[in-house]
């Protein structure tokens, strides 16, 4: 040892750590810090020189003097976001959700972070990150243009970059999956602090289609009145259930005598199968009454599929679903927007989603004048600000009532 590294290495008073430099000339500075779990250890910090041994040194300190803890080493990003998902998101939350955030972690988050140390990961590191994102042709990204036949590509596969960026919604949602990642990391002790929640994230604006109105869902009504699944699209329309809700109904959910309907499951495709999950939230979870029209279609709709049961024989699968294929299996759930497709062209509802007729239910009860936490109980809203700042927004014609009726009053 040479005298500079003996003298680099005399003691200190107990409790302020040491700084030596190393037979390889590099510097360290070994301090006792806190842990996330309160426990102090021995933590080693490198540099190339004395003086940021020092610095770091006293950085260290600072913090443990502080109440700050040293984060975890060794984890890094694309480890822990895999470990969240397995561990932590798969066991509590529904599988449809575990799904969505494999597809942000892996499409967007490991790429672009997997390799960083997550004790490392800063503030800037996650503005950077998203700042990339919103300018990224998704495109490009995913490969579209390159999957379609050779003659048929037309942008970012021959060269000319079509540019289309993610949404404010789609930026937000990757935010939302690493924030809620990284305060799972805090929770575990890995992370002292979680740095995405220091970046902030506009809100997308949410533009709900307020669905169709009174002519044009007595159009639809009668476009479907002779289809198969006529108390469907009923259903849809008069009590708002979701396409999973609605897909997910069981001849045991109903009782048509007194006229009540009970939302207990939703069926939806997670990893390539069907499968019947709660429903979205702990309010999605609801008895519903009927009106008539509904209990007369669903009993029509009973005894039709009692004729298909027939005519189906041994090929019956009874699954006591009360929408089924003609042989009694589940509808898939692209299997129903497909079919949709043509319906909404019979009634001149081209552009209409399916679920729009979800909206539909909602706008057409607000404008009635139904209270706002009746609506939202029938439908299943998780809070009443979502049926008031989504849905309730006036329409041209009910701004301008409104005023006339102002002016008369001042007349």
């Amino acid at each position: 040892m040479t005298e500079r590294q003996r003298e680099s290495r005399k003691r200190r008073a107990n409790g302020n750590g040491t700084v030596y430099q190393r037979s390889d000339g590099r510097w360290v500075a070994r301090a006792y810090v806190l842990m996330p779990d309160g426990t102090t250890v021995r933590r080693d910090y490198y540099a190339t020189n004395e003086k940021a041994a020092n610095r770091k040194l006293v950085e260290a300190m600072s913090r443990s003097h502080q109440g700050i803890p040293a984060e975890a080493t060794g984890w890094t990003v694309e480890r822990f976001l895999l470990y969240w998902l397995e561990h932590v998101v798969r066991p509590a939350r529904k599988p449809k959700t575990h799904q969505g955030y494999g597809v942000v972690v892996r499409v967007h988050l490991i790429p672009q972070l997997g390799r960083k140390k997550l004790h490392l990961l800063t503030g800037v590191d996650v503005r950077q990150f998203l700042a990339r994102l919103r300018s990224t042709c998704l495109c490009c990204l995913h490969g579209v243009d390159g999957r379609r036949p050779e003659g048929e590509r037309k942008c970012c596969a021959i060269g000319r970059c079509c540019e289309r960026v993610p949404s404010d919604r789609l930026v937000q949602q990757v935010h939302s999956v690493l924030r809620n990642a990284l305060q799972a990391a805090v929770r575990e002790e890995l992370l002292a602090r979680n740095v995405a929640k220091l970046v902030q994230v506009s809100a997308p604006t949410y533009e709900v289609n307020r669905g169709v109105g009174v002519a044009e869902a007595r159009r639809l009504r009668a476009v479907v009145e002779h289809d198969r699944f006529y108390a469907l699209y009923v259903l849809a329309l008069y009590v708002g259930l979701r396409r999973g809700e609605l897909l997910g109904l069981r001849w045991e959910d109903l009782d048509l005598d007194a006229g009540l309907l009970e939302v207990r499951r939703s069926l939806q495709r997670v990893d390539g199968q069907l499968q019947a999950v709660t429903p979205k939230t702990r309010t999605s979870r609801r008895t519903v009454p009927l009106v008539g029209v509904c209990v007369d279609a669903l009993k029509d709709h009973r005894e039709r599929q009692g004729r298909e049961r027939q005519l189906a024989g041994t090929a019956w699968v009874d699954s006591g679903h009360v929408f089924t294929s003609r042989t009694g299996t589940p509808v898939e759930p692209d299997n129903l927007r497909r079919s949709w497709y043509p319906i909404r062209e019979a009634a001149g509802l081209n552009g209409v989603r399916f679920h729009d007729l979800r909206h539909s239910c909602v706008t057409l009860l607000l404008e009635l004048g139904t209270p706002p936490h009746i609506v939202r109980d029938i439908v299943g809203h998780s809070d009443i600000d979502v049926t008031m700042t989504i849905y309730a927004h006036a329409s041209l014609e009910e701004k301008r009532a409104a005023l006339r009726r102002l002016d008369e009053r001042l007349q």
